[in-house]
């Protein structure tokens, strides 16, 4: 019989956890400053210099070491990250949450989910059915696509259609291998207008501009690789939603540090006509995702947890905090689920009133119309 070990050997998930804490604290040894650009003064949608500090907080969904504020705008209403990151930042604060490590079976990873799924496919259905009073496209841009989850259900009501995904990371490509989207472009939609420019009769954006550094280039972007009387169809998270002051910063919409801008209605109205489109439809109902109170106490009990075993903590828990963790998750997992029933009871009554907490436009690209002029442009930064 072999001699029994001192000490029991490590679960492999723990030695990949061990691994990547290495890279993390090596990367965190020089703090996060330089994870932020400089502060702005001033809006970066109108520029405008009477700001005031509307949110600020750490990292409520992963714990990454960091503060972030969300500052917002007198003249315009426009909400943005300010100090914003910078892109080795974003990749920082991106890595590991879509992929996800070792430990999602908690209250902070069930918020997680929620930001990713976005209500499934009811959901995205819903969304496809929006473009039904429209003509069928013959081919449709689907970007921020992620696995190709959207393209997959509106196929059911669009039999015809070519959908093509787009996304930064490379779940675009396990979209296309899974069948679920005809051809997968890789990257940002700006980098690749010459590539695709006016290819498509419509192009979807769920989600995605709250995520991008200059929502104005995504804009123009969308409208250069569109056809003459093709259609834009965004959906955003309102920052006039009434839970966003109810519930401060475990509002999950915030979703700091990867919103970097959150983008009045009119705003973006004004902005769409300024491109030469036609708005055709708005709806704040319709795209209202009921999780905000399932969000908010996800967030807020998970961070009175004892802390979990993510790689970039200083150290693993102690078996007692393992422990403990897993038995309050697990008493508190019935106040989620009634969040959870809460919530969509209360849907249909909160999609008609300010606490709807999305909306919808679909624009048309006007024939004959310039949809490219090179201004308004972000206004630059003064102290960068």
């Amino acid at each position: 019989m072999p001699p029994t070990p001192a000490t029991p050997p490590t679960p492999p998930a723990q030695q990949t956890v061990a691994r990547r804490r290495a890279a993390y604290l090596s990367e965190l040894a020089q703090g996060t400053d330089h994870f932020h650009e400089p502060r702005r003064p001033d809006c970066p949608w109108c520029g405008s210099r009477r700001l005031r500090t509307r949110l600020r907080t750490p990292d409520l969904l992963q714990h990454k070491p960091g503060t972030f504020v969300v500052d917002e705008c007198e003249d315009c209403a426009h909400a943005f990250q300010n100090p914003r990151l910078t892109a080795e930042g974003l990749a920082f604060y991106y890595r590991d949450f879509y992929e996800g490590h070792e430990h999602h079976d908690t209250h902070e990873g069930f918020a997680e989910r929620i930001l990713r799924a976005r209500a499934g496919r009811r959901r995205h259905e819903a969304a496809a059915r929006a473009m039904l009073p429209y003509p069928e496209p013959e081919s449709w841009l689907d970007v921020g696509t992620g696995h190709g989850h959207f393209p997959a259900a509106a196929k059911e009501l669009y039999t015809y259609t070519s959908f093509d995904g787009l996304d930064p990371t490379s779940r675009v490509e396990e979209a296309r291998t899974a069948g679920r989207v005809e051809e997968a472009h890789h990257g940002r939609l700006p980098d690749l207008v010459d590539r695709l420019r006016a290819r498509y009769d419509v192009v979807s954006m769920f989600h995605h501009l709250e995520h991008s550094p200059d929502p104005r280039e995504e804009l123009r972007a969308a409208l250069a690789v569109l056809r003459p009387g093709g259609h834009l169809l965004v959906e955003v998270p309102d920052p006039d939603c009434a839970f966003g002051a109810l519930l401060g910063k475990w509002w999950v919409s915030y979703c700091q540090p990867q919103h970097l801008h959150l983008m009045p209605l009119r705003n973006l109205l004004d902005e769409l006509d300024e491109l030469g489109c036609t708005v055709v439809s708005t709806d704040r109902r319709e795209p209202h995702i009921p999780y905000d109170l399932t969000g908010a106490l996800a967030l807020a009990i998970g961070n009175r947890l004892p802390g979990g075993d993510e790689p970039w903590r200083p150290s693993p828990p102690t078996d007692l905090q393992r422990t403990l963790r897993t038995a309050l998750t697990r008493a508190t997992t019935p106040l989620l689920a009634s969040a959870f029933a809460l919530d969509h009871v209360l849907a249909p009554l909160l999609r008609r009133t300010r606490f709807s907490n999305a909306y919808r436009i679909i624009a048309r690209k006007t024939a004959g119309r310039p949809s490219l002029r090179p201004a308004p442009a972000l206004p630059p930064n003064p102290s960068g």
